[in-house]
Order: C-alpha cells, then structure tokens, then sequence
C-alpha cells in the first residue's frame, strides 16, 4: 500500500479530488499554505494500492494539466507499511 501526498493549487486540487473519487478512491483534503508567495495550496492525502499508484498519479497530472494558469504541484508516495480503518 502506497499513501500519495500530492500538494496542488486549489483549482488543480479540486479538479483531481473529484476524478479520483469519481474512480473510487479514497481521498482527504487538506488546507495548505506554502511557497514563494505563500498562496493557498491543497493537500490530498490518497491511500493507494501499489498497483494503482500510477493511474492515480496520472489523474493528478492530467488535472494539472488543466489547469496551467496556476502554480505548480507535487506529490510525493510514501510506502505504508499498515493501516487500519475504523
């Protein structure tokens, strides 16, 4: 199980949370502040199983993609090595 820290600008950030819920991933937002000109970010947090990371990533990116007039983002996968829901 991998956990995708993918930071992105609010619009670029909305756009990929609702695709990728729309695809039946489990993703928590977060309010984030950052960079040069410390504007508002989006953290998602995504729990992925290791052979979907790469679709996940590729809806990050095409979300992106779309929406170039802002910033750039980020994301980062850490390996989990257990979790539990309750």
């Amino acid at each position: 199980m991998k956990l995708i820290l993918a930071v992105l600008p609010e619009k670029a950030a909305t756009l990929a949370s609702d695709r990728l819920v729309a695809q039946g991933y489990r993703v928590t937002r977060l309010a984030s502040t950052g960079g040069f000109l410390r504007r508002g970010n989006t953290t998602l947090l995504i729990g992925v199983e290791d052979e979907h990371v790469e679709t996940a990533l590729r809806l990050l990116r095409e979300a992106r993609q779309q929406t170039r007039g802002d910033p750039s983002g980020i994301a980062i996968v850490l390996h989990v090595a257990g979790f539990e829901r309750f």
